[in-house]
């Protein structure tokens, strides 16, 4: 799968059409062509709410929830998301590029053709997502859960992976094979349907060697 390289706001399509943003957001709401920019929202809930050709620049969700909101071709530059409610959410043909996810919760969430540059996700709940044709470049990826996840098509270039959980997770094409670090606590047994390169399996060996009970001793 080609790396995609990130765009600047300028280089959206639909950039001619994007009107500021200041309000509030809210509940079931229907939101296009919107850009919103320097904002910070504290404990807002604009759940089940459709997001469609909007951008989002330097924007702060603290706390929050947008659960089963829906983001439909939206791009985010140095978004950040602290203890945001995102279960549930749908993201299609969305693209972040610089974003902090702390202590974001994204479980049973579907991604589908969706690309994250330079970003860090610290903490999230991804169990039980839906992650198809996805691209993590360049991001660090510290304490996430994969658990119960399937993943197709996806892959981390330039990316490290740091205490990441793939319990019972399904993999299809994921290709691992560029990512700098694969440092994976739980789920090792997961990773079939995953590509690897050689030096990254002599990495994995001892996981896996845990996993179908090899005792490995030197003399």
């Amino acid at each position: 799968m080609p790396t995609p390289a990130p765009r600047d706001l300028s280089d959206l399509p639909f950039r001619h059409r994007l009107e500021s943003f200041t309000a509030d957001l809210a509940r079931e709401e229907d939101y296009e062509w919107l850009h919103i920019d320097g904002a910070t929202f504290d404990d807002t809930d604009a759940g089940m709410s459709r997001f469609t050709e909007s951008a989002l620049s330097s924007v702060t969700f603290n706390g929050g929830r947008l659960r089963r909101a829906r983001l439909d071709t939206v791009w985010m530059h140095s978004m950040r998301t602290v203890g945001t409610d995102l279960a549930e959410s749908t993201w299609l043909d969305t693209e972040c590029l610089s974003g902090l996810l702390a202590g974001t919760q994204l479980h049973g969430a579907q991604m589908r053709r969706a690309v994250f540059h330079h970003c860090k996700f610290d903490s999230v709940n991804l169990r039980a997502t839906k992650l198809r044709e996805v691209v993590f470049v360049d991001c660090l990826l510290r304490d996430v859960d994969f658990a119960g996840a399937t993943l197709t098509d996806v892959s981390f270039p330039g990316t490290s992976l740091d205490k990441v959980d793939f319990t019972k997770a399904t993999l299809s094409r994921v290709d691992l094979r560029d990512a700098t670090a694969l440092g994976i606590t739980s789920g090792a047994e997961a990773l079939n349907g995953a590509i690897v390169s050689t030096p990254q399996l002599l990495d994995l060996a001892p996981a896996l060697a845990r996993h179908i009970g090899i005792m490995v001793k030197d003399r």
